[in-house]
């Protein structure tokens, strides 16, 4: 086993990869502000290309602000299949070329290089993949070369845009020393504000501070936060395994015939799976429905959608094809709901067409969940459903989502 301190971690990150992709597309967009997102007032931004970014535009911002700042930006609605086609290149450039590597969104990658160095240079091979990338795909890459994974990410983003950089073993703290800490993952808009007013602007000011300090105003985050600071994280490169699907079912105690009632089932099912597709960072592009009848026979029905993982687009699809399947009349046995084909994605990337208002409850939704749980919270039309849960999180590499109720 390779210790820690010799580690070799490459981290690989595609330059504003939706607004590449697009110009890949079409090249009269080249060197033109692109605004990527809701093309409504009332949409996000969900990409930006650097040229729009000089204006003070970023990522998750108003559609309607976006245009006020940059009113020259060309604004695309964006197709999440077709990133998804592109990204999937780009991982099997990955993945035949390193011994372990771990996707870490649809744009992001990392790998684990240590002990390669016996055969070849890292950092050359490292460039090796970078070349490869850009000539198979067209696509922009950097990367950071380092001990761990903080550092490699942190390093790639100073690399950006399209190059690259190593951080020799023993320099870590030096090079992060200058840095904003909002540079550090973890550090979000609430603890980089914090560490303002604490006089705590670069991370140098975290690397003199004692680590009981930090754990003292911000908890278990501040030591993180502190370790990260300190060049300090053995979290491992997670074997890349993309899961394809996410379901769940119910077999009842007593056989039904309450239309109702099954109706209001199957959406509340679609609503939690909708809210694990979310926490995992997934999207789905395949829906369907099983019914089991009081005989055993069992009919399913399924639809492919476009790439979505937000409750009002998927209740719908469910209830659609429930409506559909269910043309027996007879007693019902089970009934079950299952996401397929899916991939890694940007929550708001499929939010194209709404509002900030909807994806803000959205969080506040997904947020409430996680605190007091995935039944704590539903729409008010499916409460009689309140016992459908979750068990865990089937993107951690947790046991799969089970969602049944079997009969005694």
């Amino acid at each position: 086993m390779i210790e820690n301190s010799k580690r070799t971690i490459l981290h690989m990150d595609l330059d504003t990869f939706y607004v590449s992709v697009e110009r890949l597309l079409d090249s009269s967009l080249n060197g033109k502000p692109i605004l990527l997102g809701g093309t409504s007032d009332r949409g996000v931004v969900a990409s930006c290309s650097y040229e729009a970014r000089n204006f003070g535009v970023h990522s998750g911002m108003p559609m309607r602000m976006a245009r006020e700042l940059c009113p020259e930006a060309i604004v695309i609605r964006g197709e999440a299949s077709v990133y998804t086609q592109y990204s999937k290149m780009v991982s099997e450039i990955v993945k035949e070329r390193v011994p372990i590597f771990e996707k870490a969104s649809i744009d992001e990658f990392y790998a684990d290089l240590s002990g390669m160095d016996k055969f070849f240079a890292c950092y050359t091979y490292a460039s090796e993949i970078r070349k490869t990338i850009l000539k198979e795909t067209g696509l922009p890459i950097s990367f950071g070369l380092s001990v761990n994974k903080t550092v490699s990410k942190i390093a790639t983003g100073e690399a950006k845009p399209n190059n690259q950089i190593k951080i020799d073993f023993g320099m870590e703290k030096a090079f992060l020393a200058p840095l904003s800490v909002k540079k550090i993952p973890m550090v979000g808009d609430k603890m980089f504000q914090s560490l303002c007013n604490l006089g705590v602007k670069h991370i140098q000011k975290i690397q003199e501070m004692p680590m009981e300090m930090m754990e003292h105003v911000f908890g278990k985050n501040g030591v993180l936060v502190w370790n990260k600071a300190n060049g300090i994280d053995n979290t491992p490169v997670v074997q890349f395994h993309e899961r394809k699907s996410i379901s769940t079912e119910r077999t009842f105690d007593r056989d039904t015939i309450d239309v109702v009632k099954l109706q209001t089932l199957v959406a509340a099912m679609a609503e939690n799976l909708a809210f694990q597709l979310r926490r995992g960072n997934k999207l789905c592009a395949n829906v369907s429905v099983k019914i089991r009848y009081s005989d055993f026979q069992t009919y399913s029905k399924q639809i492919k959608i476009p790439y979505t993982s937000a409750d009002h687009l998927l209740i719908p699809y469910v209830v659609d094809l429930f409506k559909q399947l269910y043309n027996r009349r007879m007693l019902v046995r089970l009934v079950g709901v299952r996401f397929n084909d899916l991939v890694s994605g940007n929550y708001q990337i499929n939010l194209f067409d709404d509002s900030t208002e909807r994806i803000s409850l959205y969080k506040a939704m997904d947020k409430l969940r996680e605190k007091y749980g995935a039944n704590k919270l539903t729409r008010a039309s499916l409460l009689e459903c309140r016992t459908i849960r979750s068990f865990s999180n089937p993107f951690n590499g947790e046991p799969p989502v089970v969602l049944a109720h079997r009969k005694a």
